[in-house]
């Protein structure tokens, strides 16, 4: 039986923790945050029996025996790495570390450790994301020539996200569905360049990327808090091209075919992260000590691209 410890009370928390509960794959032990005040009062509202101030306090419940780890991105490298020493199994929200380095660290910490690690990654497990890679794998818009996504949201709720010394930026936080995104369905990223919006002590607020795949498509990634983009992913084909709405949290994809009728694929549910927590408990049945699907390589191959965009807007 897992039994997670959530160490934050950040807002996707909540949404992980129905998602273990209305699939039936884990117990939800405790919630940690840096005030027992703001604990309690999130274990109130979640249904949670244990509240801790501290994440230390957490780590020493020797019921809990997985955690899942939300808080702003900075945190995530050092959280991690005090849960794997702790002997507790680690479910990371991504990104993963804000560096390749620690993220490589961190998964040679859980194998020696023989302990379960993975940066959660909703989008790839999504019902509509692995059907259109199915369809794209078997030609249904022939051979793809161009990819564009487009991601716009609110962030005034997260202050952090606006910190660059918190891992914020729209880059970090949500530019990596994008980009995580193209090395799963096309393999690895050859080129990338792009430029960016920041006030001036402040993280950036949007970016637009392009570049080319391993496999010579060419590919464009906006991304905005202060602008509104039309959210969707949008892949051409030889043949047609396919429409993913909201491609982070898909619910469906259209695919056209020119002067055919266009075909709609929907899967709708009510809690996204679903099928990500049905994952952690198949690949914990199973004794792996990571996923084969967001693996160790899908983690570290995506802040590298990261990494090397931020070294590019330094020059700028």
């Amino acid at each position: 039986m897992l039994r997670y410890g959530i160490m934050s009370a950040s807002s996707i928390a909540s949404r992980f923790i129905a998602a273990v509960k209305e699939a039936n794959v884990g117990e939800i032990v405790a919630v940690s945050s840096r005030t027992l005040e703001k604990a309690r009062q999130k274990a109130d509202e979640w249904g949670i029996e244990r509240a801790y101030g501290s994440h230390t306090e957490l780590l020493a419940d020797s019921d809990v025996n997985i955690v899942y780890i939300s808080s702003v991105n900075s945190e995530h490298y050092i959280m991690a790495k005090q849960a794997l020493e702790s002997g507790k199994s680690v479910i990371c929200e991504k990104p993963c570390t804000t560096s390749a380095e620690h993220t490589k660290e961190l998964f040679k910490l859980a194998r020696e450790k023989n302990l379960f690690f993975m940066e959660a990654q909703k989008m790839l497990f999504l019902p509509v994301i692995l059907e259109a890679a199915k369809l794209i794998k078997s030609g249904e818009i022939g051979d793809i020539q161009m990819l564009e996504f487009s991601h716009s949201f609110s962030a005034g709720y997260n202050n952090w996200l606006f910190d660059d010394a918190l891992g914020g930026g729209t880059l970090l936080s949500s530019g990596v569905y994008a980009i995580q995104f193209i090395l799963w369905f096309f393999g690895g990223i050859k080129t990338v360049y792009g430029t960016y919006s920041k006030d001036k002590g402040f993280a950036e607020h949007q970016f637009i990327l392009s570049g080319e795949t391993d496999g010579g498509i060419l590919f464009s990634i906006k991304n905005s808090t202060s602008s509104v983009l039309d959210n969707t992913a949008k892949i051409y084909g030889s043949q047609g091209k396919m429409e993913i709405p909201e491609y982070w949290k898909a619910r469906k994809a259209v695919v056209f075919y020119g002067d055919k009728e266009p075909k709609t694929i929907e899967f709708p549910c009510e809690y996204e992260l679903i099928y990500e927590a049905k994952h952690i408990y198949e690949c914990k049945e199973k004794g792996f000590l990571t996923s084969p699907v967001v693996s160790e390589e899908m983690s570290v191959k995506a802040i590298e691209v990261i990494e090397k965009i931020k070294k590019l807007w330094e020059k700028q």
